[in-house]
């Protein structure tokens, strides 16, 4: 048996951009877990194991099967105790939930529409077309009309990360003195816009900034495996 992690993929088969799945990566390389990540297309989805799902990440680990990215962490702090913790206790795994609340509800937003025609720009012709036809009935605009708004949504986004930025001025992770799950997800948001901009989302004194740089050289520094050359 194994682990595989299903990844959606640039057409290049190399960049994974999922915010979503790079909780995931990051999630499992901090309990020392192997596993193979398979790129598929939104095409490719539906037929994924069981054929119940209709997102990534998903993960099979050794047969177990989860679809959601914050059920998966639940699980891998469930099946691999031995390895570092990912929330440090009830309380953490529910301060993440606040954390994942925030993330979707404030910084996803305006990251989609920034990002939604260089997204676009790194897909397949397949998956152009359906993400096309799924950001525009999302947006209620065409995908150039969402890229219009782009120099107001970044101009407004640095105070956006204002609770991040405080707590970092006092502890170097969300997690205090070491990273937990809480901070894979604001990572994986950064993340994604670092693989799919060609400019960085934030400025480089922004402290925030300085706090995703460590959390790039996190576990091997495999979040720097999509390198900025790739652009």
């Amino acid at each position: 048996m194994s682990v595989i992690l299903y990844s959606l993929c640039a057409a290049d088969g190399r960049r994974h951009y999922s915010p979503h799945v790079w909780k995931i990566i990051m999630a499992l390389r901090h309990k020392g877990v192997r596993a193979e990540v398979r790129p598929v297309s939104f095409a490719d989805i539906a037929a994924i194991e069981d054929g119940s799902f209709k997102s990534v990440p998903v993960l099979n680990d050794n047969g177990h099967l989860e679809g959601d990215s914050f059920e998966i962490a639940v699980h891998l702090e469930r099946a691999y105790p031995d390895g570092p913790t990912l929330f440090g206790g009830p309380g953490g795994q529910a301060m993440a939930r606040f954390v994942e609340s925030f993330s979707q509800a404030v910084i996803h937003p305006p990251v989609s529409a920034v990002a939604a025609m260089d997204m676009h720009a790194l897909m397949s012709p397949a998956d152009q077309a359906y993400f096309r036809a799924a950001r525009e009935k999302r947006f209620g605009m065409t995908l150039e009309q969402a890229a219009a708004t782009r120099e107001v949504e970044l101009a407004a986004l640095p105070a956006k990360f204002a609770p991040l930025r405080g707590v970092l001025a006092k502890q170097p992770w969300l997690g205090g003195q070491q990273p937990l799950f809480a901070d894979y997800i604001l990572f994986g948001v950064l993340q994604w816009a670092r693989i799919t901009l060609p400019h960085a989302l934030l400025p480089a004194d922004d402290p925030v900034s300085a706090w995703f740089e460590r959390c790039l050289d996190l576990h091997g520094g495999v979040g720097r495996s999509v390198t900025l050359s790739d652009h």
